[in-house]
């Protein structure tokens, strides 16, 4: 059994906590509530945390599965370097962000799922991982077969290798013999 690699799980959370965040802030904003400067804070986190965390990062080891639509965002998010790649700086940076939005109701949940996603990223930085763009790849052509240029001329079933090199001009040299009786007293 492999390691646990937690960054992903972190990604997986931080990104809902920052969906939450953002949806509770619209909440916030658009009914007005009391405090809802902290609901406008919110949508700003909520934006900021969801382009923070779209990318998905490249696995240690198996395959990586890109979100859709990913690439823009990876660019920017490795434009930033070590500022985006430690998970000791998002552990501290979503621990930050989360504060503001446990003033107002509508946010709190958010903020408790941002804070959780805090512990994972810290969690991950402990362990030694970090954050790896996952980069398009580019498309190897393989040369394409023999069979493939050429293919069967005639349909399945299709006779062994002896009996089809045939001359067409000898039509009673070309029929193929049928190795099974076809008659119908074999029953």
């Amino acid at each position: 059994m492999g390691k646990i690699e937690w960054a992903m799980w972190a990604n997986e959370q931080a990104l809902a906590a920052g969906l939450i965040l953002l949806t509770g802030g619209i909440v916030g904003v658009s009914g007005q509530f009391r405090g809802w400067q902290f609901a406008a804070y919110a949508i700003a986190a909520g934006v900021f945390v969801c382009a923070l965390e779209y990318p998905r990062s490249k696995r240690a080891k198996g395959t990586s599965v890109s979100r859709p639509g990913q690439h823009c965002l990876t660019m920017c998010v490795k434009a930033f370097g070590p500022l985006t790649r430690n998970y000791y700086v998002r552990a501290f940076l979503h621990a930050g962000i989360c504060i503001p939005g446990g003033f107002m109701l509508a946010t709190v949940l958010g903020c408790v799922c941002l804070g959780i996603a805090s512990l994972i990223y810290l969690g991950a930085a402990v362990r030694g991982e970090h954050w790896e763009p996952i980069l398009p790849r580019k498309d190897v052509r393989k040369p394409v077969g023999e069979s493939i240029k050429n293919p069967p001329q005639n349909p399945p079933p299709r006779p062994p290798p002896e009996m089809r090199r045939k001359n067409i001009n000898d039509l009673e040299g070309a029929a193929y013999d049928n190795p099974f009786s076809t008659t119908a007293d074999e029953y």
